[in-house]
């Protein structure tokens, strides 16, 4: 049974490069091979910038499967050895903002809607992960750190991306905090989910 590692932390704190040195590691140790399952999407300059700064550092030999919404098939689809995530912050993005943003502020009731359809998609990925031999090794941000955001639909973004946060990381066989380029792992410090 494949074991999920989640990594995650605030921006450019190092998260990406944390799950590249542990898939490396792997893979040196395993003789396998790496896969990295893209979630962004190329959008504007800035984003397409980000992109391909990523790509420059991945190892040339790496897979590469790019999907920004059907996440449990692109993991069902992989190919073998260690699976890198980047992002489950993207992939919540491209999921929720177009219905978050398309008709004035969401209703509590849609976001419940969206939150289960999320986290239904997750337990599929999540399944799909299990089935592999090797890690899967998923970056996702903290984006609810700082102040409360005064536009709704970002606020239901934040929900909505610390529920699956949550879900992965309550089965996540490692959880390591990504801050200022330094790493802890917060399982391995005997963490527990709320309410345990």
């Amino acid at each position: 049974m494949g074991e999920i590692w989640l990594i995650t932390g605030g921006v450019r704190a190092g998260k990406s490069r944390l799950a590249g040195e542990l898939a490396s590691g792997w893979a040196a140790e395993s003789g396998e091979g790496v896969t990295y399952l893209a979630t962004a999407e190329a959008g504007d300059e800035e984003m397409t910038a980000r992109i391909a700064s990523h790509q420059a550092a991945r190892p040339a030999d790496w897979g590469l499967v790019e999907e920004p919404l059907a996440l449990a098939d692109a993991v069902a689809q992989a190919g073998e050895g260690c699976l890198i995530v980047d992002c489950l912050t993207l992939w919540v993005s491209n999921r929720a903002f177009p219905e978050l943003r398309s008709e004035g502020a969401p209703s509590p009731q849609e976001v419940a809607s969206m939150q289960d359809e999320l986290l239904a998609e997750l337990e599929a990925a999540m399944a799909a992960m299990r089935k592999r031999q090797a890690p899967s090794i998923v970056v996702t941000n903290e984006v609810g750190l700082g102040v409360i955001a005064e536009d709704a639909a970002v606020r239901a973004y934040g929900d909505l991306l610390g529920a699956v946060n949550a879900s992965m990381a309550g089965v996540a066989e490692r959880v390591y905090l990504c801050v200022a380029g330094l790493a802890m792992e917060l399982k391995s410090m005997g963490a527990r989910g709320v309410g345990e």
